[in-house]
């Protein structure tokens, strides 16, 4: 069957079309110019001849719990909904990459990628879930990548509220990634069977197929659909992936809904416990709380981070690493404060005595501090000196890039380096200067959005099986717009 041409782009005041960048059964999908403030963005607009009573409702709905729950940082950020001039709604949105729907089929995504991406579009769904609407229609395409990376949950044109989905009808299904009782039209949708299709999407970025797909073979919607219900799922066929890694996706694909984890929550945590036991650091769970306002970021970190089965202690944000040393250094600080001042204070309310002069502390005391101030900095040596042999250690053998180059253009900054001598595993991190990063396999950066007169510095190291190697120094170059 033939594709159908996309539609023409409506005009929209302040906004310039600038192409097409996709289509849909719904709607088309254009990356147009915003003139105030100027950035460019994805218009999602609905086809005229599918415009009626059931899809306006159907779009103010999207509309709505976007505006809604865009605000999580993996979430596509809705920024405008409106009707052109000609009777077609359209949304305004953040503009992202579908890099990553072509990416998992052509290439081997890293197993610690895979797992960052998964804990942060798990903790997107899990927000979903707890403000009560059900996405309906998780798969890798709908997995968009930012111009920093940082994988967003998109399309939520067929979700539905909790309440409703007992006696909502399936608008539309994708069957590779929907659950045997939904195909089977034993529900329109839970969140057992939005556990069913993270797992499938995860296992999905993983193999570089649909679990059910089996190459060489026949794989219409009536063979996956007949294979998803026997359940009988086959490994990925990747020997990095772990056993256990294997084993949670198997969990929780099972056929009887009961059989899986209750909640995205409970398999986004068990694939936390999956990255300490690979050594690598455990991506953050984001999911807003009821007593937020009343939590330090040290108490969010606690609870959002887990150990791991091996009992390895968590490791925090990767935009906070920038203020590693310091934290590192406050807690001795406090604890020499905490001593000198309790001791002024007890200066404070004793008598002096004819041996001691005013305002002077007595010498025993004034000892025990210098024991206190010695043992910890030789504390901090052995410390420091732990953390270089550690550094050392993890960055043998892993080569560096030393060679960035930048190519300033409107709005984009290129950034390219050439390959130090990658293996077919390995994968390049990129660090910006606001401590965002990202994984991935090609020798070039794009950081759009760049204003006129914007500073815009990146690092670039080698990951190899979790582990980085030595960061390159950084790039820094400052945007014409």
């Amino acid at each position: 069957m033939a594709r159908r041409l996309p539609s023409s782009p409506p005009v929209l005041p302040g906004f310039s079309t600038i192409h097409v960048l996709g289509s849909g059964g719904f709607a088309d999908v254009f990356l147009y110019e915003q003139n105030m403030p100027r950035r460019q963005v994805a218009v999602k607009v609905m086809l005229s001849e599918v415009v009626n009573d059931q899809v306006r409702r159907m779009f103010q709905a999207e509309a709505n719990l976007m505006a809604q729950l865009s605000s999580h940082p993996s979430i596509l950020t809705v920024y405008q909904a409106s009707v052109s001039s000609d009777g077609r709604p359209y949304l305004v949105m953040e503009l992202c990459s579908s890099v990553l729907s072509e990416r998992y089929r052509r290439e081997r995504i890293p197993v610690p990628e895979v797992l960052r991406i998964a804990v942060k579009i798990g903790s997107a769904i899990e927000t979903a879930h707890r403000a009560g609407v059900l996405h309906r229609d998780i798969k890798p395409s709908n997995i968009l990548l930012t111009a920093y990376g940082h994988p967003v949950l998109s399309d939520f044109g067929i979700a539905s509220t909790l309440s409703e989905a007992e006696t909502n009808e399936s608008v539309g299904l994708s069957i590779p990634w929907s659950a045997p009782e939904v195909l089977m039209d034993e529900t329109p949708g839970s969140i057992a069977s939005e556990v069913w299709s993270f797992a499938a999407t995860v296992y999905s970025l993983l193999a570089g197929r649909s679990p059910f797909e089996i190459p060489g073979e026949s794989n219409k919607s009536a063979d996956l659909s007949s294979r998803i219900d026997r359940a009988r799922l086959k490994p990925t066929g990747r020997l990095d992936v772990p056993p256990g890694l294997e084993a949670v996706l198997a969990r929780a694909m099972a056929r009887m809904p009961e059989k899986r984890p209750a909640s995205i929550l409970e398999l986004v945590r068990e694939l936390q416990a999956i990255e300490t036991q690979l050594g690598v650091p455990q991506t953050p769970i984001e999911v807003a709380m009821d007593d937020w306002a009343l939590a330090t970021v040290s108490d969010f970190e606690d609870r959002t981070l887990i150990r791991g089965i091996d009992g390895g202690l968590p490791t925090a944000r990767g935009r906070r690493r920038r203020r590693a040393a310091s934290a590192a250094q406050a807690p001795v600080t406090a604890m020499i404060r905490q001593s000198t001042s309790g001791q002024n204070s007890r200066n404070r309310g004793m008598p002096q005595s004819s041996g001691t002069r005013p305002g002077r502390r007595p010498r025993g005391l004034r000892a025990g501090t210098w024991v206190l101030i010695v043992g910890t900095v030789v504390v901090i040596g052995l410390g420091v000196g732990a953390i270089l042999v550690l550094v050392r250690a993890n960055s043998d053998g892993i080569p560096q890039v030393t060679d960035i180059v930048a190519e300033p253009g409107a709005n984009v900054i290129k950034f390219s380096w050439t390959n130090p001598g990658l293996t077919t595993d390995d994968a390049y991190q990129v660090t910006t200067g606001d401590g965002r990063t990202a994984l991935q396999s090609s020798t070039d950066y794009l950081a759009q959005d760049a204003q006129a007169g914007d500073r815009v510095c990146i690092t670039v190291a080698v990951n190899r099986q979790g582990k980085t190697g030595p960061p390159s120094a950084q790039k820094c170059v400052v945007s014409g717009g």
